[in-house]
């Protein structure tokens, strides 16, 4: 039997050059969470298998600069972009093939999506500047 973080590669044409700076998948974690400790291969796999998107993990207890004044209560919280709008922030559960899904999702209605909030977006910009190049 497979194990269910294996996941294809994606197959969407080229989203991350879509829209200047491409897809983000940004993962807020904390060292001391086990079930982020858990999720980490998982979300490194599915970096691998999904190229068109640029994961990224923060602690926010190591990085709080970047997490800000955001209050995360639940262990992993991703935020997902389109590289220039953050259009979801919140709990996953830490199983690769339901942030594969969301991130499909969020791509094919990228143009129609509301954005996640001012909160969001600035977790989002802080990260980005801080990771870029």
């Amino acid at each position: 039997m497979s194990s269910p973080a294996t996941l294809p590669p994606s197959s969407s044409p080229g989203p991350a050059d879509a829209t200047l700076g491409g897809w983000w998948a940004v993962c807020l974690c904390a060292a001391w969470c086990g079930t982020c400790g858990i999720y980490r291969p998982l979300f490194d796999e599915l970096a691998r298998a999904h190229p068109d998107v640029r994961f990224e993990w923060v602690d926010i207890e190591d990085e709080s600069d970047l997490a800000g004044d955001l209050d995360v209560e639940t262990f992993p919280t991703l935020l997902i972009a389109d590289g220039q709008r953050a259009l979801f922030l919140g709990p996953l559960l830490p199983q690769a093939p339901v942030l594969a899904r969301l991130l499909t999702s969020l791509q094919a209605h990228s143009q129609t999506a509301a954005g996640a909030g001012p909160d969001a977006q600035g977790v989002f910009d802080r990260v980005r500047a801080a990771r870029r190049g």
